[in-house]
């Protein structure tokens, strides 16, 4: 499972982490990726993402990947994608434009970047305009690269998790993208949390999530287990 932190701009640490030990612990490998953008390599790291969100962060992760593969470290056939609001976003887009993954997790990414510069709090409402362009001025932009303008693109399954009072992704977008998948055949799991916001903090919200995602992948990846997803 390839691991995409959010921000865009933050960054994956070699520090412990209670998400990545329980998939480990399961016997399914993980790769965290510091994409073009990821803060602490320097100004000029940084910069590469400067209009090209959805662009780099996706050709860094298929080529840290790629490596993988290469080394022997990684089945091919069995890779998955998972991130976290941004990296959500990094998801679904690299679904849309690769044919790398064998499958997908959002939780509560960004699906549509009109919609995100509409209904988000004002904190982050201009936050994208230094990732892809100003608003409207980069209006094809924001269509062009939108996963749910994308979704005919993506033949693999995808799970969506998602939080019911998320202010920064409301849940209509998550609603909307998987009416999308829906349309366009594409295999879906779809969970809306109660209560929960832009990142879980309930104990059985983590739970499931972490349960549904893990079952997600074996039935995905075929592997030989009782848990599935339902």
């Amino acid at each position: 499972m390839v691991s995409i932190h959010g921000g865009p701009t933050g960054q994956a640490t070699p520090e412990m982490a209670a998400r990545t030990s329980f998939f480990t612990s399961q016997g399914i490998g993980v790769l965290e990726v510091n994409y073009g953008g990821s803060t602490g390599f320097g100004r000029a790291w940084r910069d590469r993402l400067r209009g090209q969100w959805g662009i780099v962060d996706v050709e860094d992760t298929v080529a840290a990947v790629n490596g993988l593969v290469a080394a022997g470290l990684a089945d091919p056939n069995r890779i998955a994608i998972s991130g976290a609001s941004s990296g959500g976003w990094t998801v679904l887009t690299a679904l849309a434009s690769t044919n790398v993954f064998a499958c997908g997790t959002s939780y509560f990414g960004v699906t549509d970047l009109m919609r995100f510069v509409v209904d988000t709090h004002d904190f982050e409402s201009h936050y994208i305009d230094g990732l892809v362009g100003p608003w409207p001025a980069a209006q094809d932009e924001y269509i062009s690269r939108s996963p749910i303008r994308r979704t005919s693109d993506i033949n693999v399954p995808v799970a969506v998790m998602q939080g019911d009072r998320d202010p920064i992704v409301p849940p209509s977008q998550a609603q909307e993208f998987v009416d999308t998948l829906q349309l366009a055949g594409v295999e879906y799991i779809y969970r809306l949390y109660k209560g929960e916001s832009h990142g879980f903090v309930r104990a059985e919200t983590i739970i499931d999530s972490l349960e549904s995602e893990f079952g997600f992948y074996v039935d995905v990846f075929g592997i030989p287990r009782a848990h599935q997803h339902g």
